[in-house]
């Protein structure tokens, strides 16, 4: 199940479907101000505590949904709005406008909803989606991959093929190297850089972010979701594990608490207790233990001090500010 299948919320108000007249117009301006109500896209409103609880990924989904319906047939969306109805989440904030792919040659421009990437449709994969395309996840990941920052191209090829998710992977290596294959010269060396460095057990973007700044800084690559069986019996995924040095890496991401609350019924402040406990439980079994959160990744000296004070050796110096 993917937002390519169903979009993410219901129950929007659209003006095509309702027409307003002045006092709701009025009425739906005040609560824009307020942010009770949010414009989603063009014409179409939503609840604003429905739209804020929504992560960044299905708002774009959301908005792809809603440009889907008024874009004429045949449209192919691709990049990150395809990313979006696949969900094949990203590094950095999404854009604010929409992907599409046009045969090149066709003329047109971009508009301030729309972003057009010219490319030989005959290369590009797609799929069938209402009366318009979406490209592949496989595609989608390569098409990423060429036209991103190195970080952000391996984050998006780790989602599509991330052994982890529900129903299993979006592709395999092998069909990301075949889209790569039928593609043009521009961005090769991109994709082939990125698929090279791409990891099945990366289970977020930013494991996939962490994976390459540790590279980057010159620490070992670690091995990603390592098996410890604990003192007690328990079975514990950490993040990352460096075999040769016995010494476990952790991303700290708030996210994981709250989530793990809602798998056991615990409240947040639980299973942040808990997760102390497992960490005192590990540093029991291993020679060393580092855990680091998202400011550490936005500026990479922290995390190479976390790494080095540690005890894990690099072959590069401190970066500089």
């Amino acid at each position: 199940m993917t937002w390519r299948d169903a979009p993410p919320l219901t129950g929007l108000r659209r003006r095509r479907d309702e027409p307003f007249d002045r006092p709701d117009e009025r009425r739906l301006r005040r609560e824009i101000e307020a942010g009770t109500v949010v414009r989603a896209a063009p014409g179409v409103f939503v609840d604003g505590a429905h739209w804020r609880r929504l992560p960044p990924m299905a708002r774009h989904a959301q908005r792809v949904w809603e440009a889907s319906l008024r874009v004429t047939p045949g449209t192919v969306f691709s990049h990150h709005a395809a990313a979006a109805l696949h969900g094949i989440d990203t590094l950095g904030d999404w854009p604010a406008r929409l992907d599409v792919s046009v045969e090149a040659g066709a003329g047109g421009r971009s508009t301030g909803l729309m972003r057009r990437h010219t490319r030989a449709m005959a290369e590009a994969e797609l799929l069938p989606w209402g009366d318009c395309f979406v490209t592949s996840p496989a595609q989608t990941a390569v098409d990423l991959a060429a036209s991103l920052p190195f970080v952000e191209g391996v984050a998006a090829v780790d989602q599509a093929i991330w052994g982890g998710r529900p129903g299993g992977a979006l592709a395999t290596v092998p069909q990301l190297r075949e889209r790569a294959a039928a593609r043009r010269r521009r961005g090769l060396a991109r994709i082939h850089r990125a698929l090279a460095f791409a990891r099945v057990g990366a289970a977020n973007v930013r494991e996939s972010q962490s994976r390459v700044l540790i590279v980057e800084l010159g620490f070992p690559e670690p091995e990603i979701q390592h098996r410890i069986r604990l003192a007690d019996g328990a079975l514990y995924v950490a993040d990352f594990f460096w075999p040769r040095h016995d010494h476990i890496g952790e991303f700290d991401g708030l996210g994981k608490y709250f989530a793990f609350a809602r798998e056991t019924g615990l409240t947040p402040v639980q299973a942040l207790a808990a997760e102390k406990d497992r960490e005192d439980a590990l540093r029991r079994l291993v020679g060393g233990f580092s855990r680091w959160r998202t400011g550490d990744l936005d500026d990479p000296r922290r995390l190479y001090d976390i790494l080095r004070g540690a005890g894990l050796p690099t072959s590069r110096p401190r970066p500089l500010g």
